[in-house]
């Protein structure tokens, strides 16, 4: 039996494009071994947002060559679509391909296995208009299942070489979507999170439909209880999606909205399509519209030319808005995009200062947006034992607001639906007790507890 084995750098788009591409290699009747053993065929799915990226995803092809020199080497994803010349100039490389056509990887792997000629796949990413099929029937978590609605970018912010590795914005055709979705819930999932590279851009470049519509479409889906969209910008919420958080049942309480600076001046030099105002004025419309929803949000911190001054704005506005959590990122140059050429670069001491003053203020959001639900019964769907620890006595899950809540049970209750009341708020972790077990699996002796 041939054997592959796999290495993802990157975003979680990456990581679902990577499980894309195992079922391919899966229906060749291929095995999966660990990306430490000697395998047939090695595939690296790279990573190019930073600098950094493209570093990593070079010294893991050399390590997979070096594990097996005989062994197909592949090379996927953002970098390899920004510099297939750079990866096939490591020697030992066979095969590279970007962000497009890697439904045909397995026709390039009988070509190389016939003719061992290195192929640069490599097309023009831009040209490309067309949405990439490629499904995922089932996760290693048994309880949220990822669904790719979206590839691709319009925005292009001066810090983001995107675009440039994934191509323009592009929509998978909605009956897909729907049909991939049904399979998943007939699949035992309950919950699907929507993802893409600029999700809410969705339907932007379809006729009279977009991400509005398919989320009533999905609230129609029998079986399907929680519908959480993985990031959306706050230009993208109008009024129809604000409907929609308000009446569907299906909605998560959980909002992924990207800030990245919290000072208009930054924000424009950013080329971010909106002001401070305008995103305080949306939150407030969607929390009104969904009251104690958690909206987390990114945050770039050390912008070309911001000062002291307006980080601290930024930091009194986040202050403001009360995120129930902030992911923080020090500006890191990437070659080729218009602020690596800025001047007024920040110096790495003050950014690093900066991250820390900012993972502070995010924690004490966390505890406090936590802890109003103390005493409250939640809806939480297991998804493992707590620590990973198999007989704990504790499994671990998400709210729909996406608390992560400990409660004693066994491995029966994950994947259920699961009502939980809040004893102990955290910053990371809640703790709760388990009041009663929904759901047709649960059987009889649930409606007793």
């Amino acid at each position: 039996m041939p054997s592959v084995a796999f290495y993802t750098l990157g975003c979680k788009v990456n990581f679902y494009d990577t499980e894309a591409i195992w079922q391919l290699f899966k229906q060749e009747g291929y095995e999966q071994v660990d990306f430490e053993a000697t395998a047939d065929v090695y595939l690296i799915n790279t990573c190019t947002v930073t600098n950094t990226g493209d570093k990593k995803s070079r010294q893991i092809i050399r390590r997979a060559v070096r594990r097996n020199p005989d062994a197909i080497i592949a090379v996927t994803g953002c970098y390899a679509q920004t510099s297939p010349a750079e990866i096939l100039d490591i020697p030992g490389v066979d095969l590279v391909i970007g962000t497009q056509d890697r439904d045909k990887l397995m026709d390039y792997i009988a070509q190389l296995q016939a003719e061992r000629q290195p192929i640069n796949a490599v097309r023009n990413i831009m040209k490309t208009r067309a949405f990439e099929e490629l499904d995922v029937p089932d996760f290693a978590e048994r309880t949220r299942a990822f669904l790719k609605i979206q590839e691709g970018c319009n925005n292009f912010c001066t810090f983001c070489i995107i675009p440039w590795s994934r191509g323009l914005s592009r929509s998978r055709e909605s009956q897909s979507v729907l049909n991939q979705a049904r399979q998943l819930v007939a699949a035992g999932y309950k919950e699907i999170v929507l993802t893409g590279i600029h999700t809410g851009g969705y339907g932007d470049d379809l006729e009279n439909y977009d991400l509005t519509d398919l989320l009533w479409d999905l609230d129609r889906i029998d079986g399907l209880e929680r519908v959480r969209i993985s990031s959306i910008e706050a230009s993208q919420i109008d009024d129809r999606m604000i409907d929609v958080l308000n009446r569907s049942s299906k909605m998560c309480r959980h909002l992924h909205i990207p800030l990245q600076a919290g000072n208009n001046e930054v924000l424009k030099r950013m080329r971010r399509k909106y002001t401070v105002e305008e995103f305080g004025d949306k939150i407030a419309r969607i929390r009104e519209a969904m009251p104690n929803v958690a909206i987390t949000t990114d945050v770039i911190v050390g912008f070309p030319g911001e000062t002291d001054e307006q980080f601290r704005e930024g930091y009194e506005f986040m202050k403001r808005v009360g995120f129930s959590e902030m992911h923080v990122f020090p500006y890191s140059k990437r070659t080729g995009t218009p602020a690596a050429r800025m001047e007024d670069q920040v110096d790495e001491e003050v950014k690093h200062a900066r991250v820390h003053d900012l993972i502070d203020l995010s924690e004490q959001m966390q505890l406090a947006y936590a802890e109003t639900f103390v005493g409250q019964v939640l809806d939480v769907i297991p998804e493992r034992d707590y620590k990973g620890a198999p007989g704990s006595g504790q499994v671990m899950g998400y709210s729909d607001n996406y608390l992560q809540i400990v409660f004693d049970g066994d491995e029966s209750l994950i994947g259920q639906l699961c009502r939980v009341k809040v004893t102990k708020a955290g910053v990371n972790e809640c703790f709760g007790v388990l009041t009663r077990v929904l759901g047709e699996e649960a059987g009889p002796q649930a409606a007793n507890m």
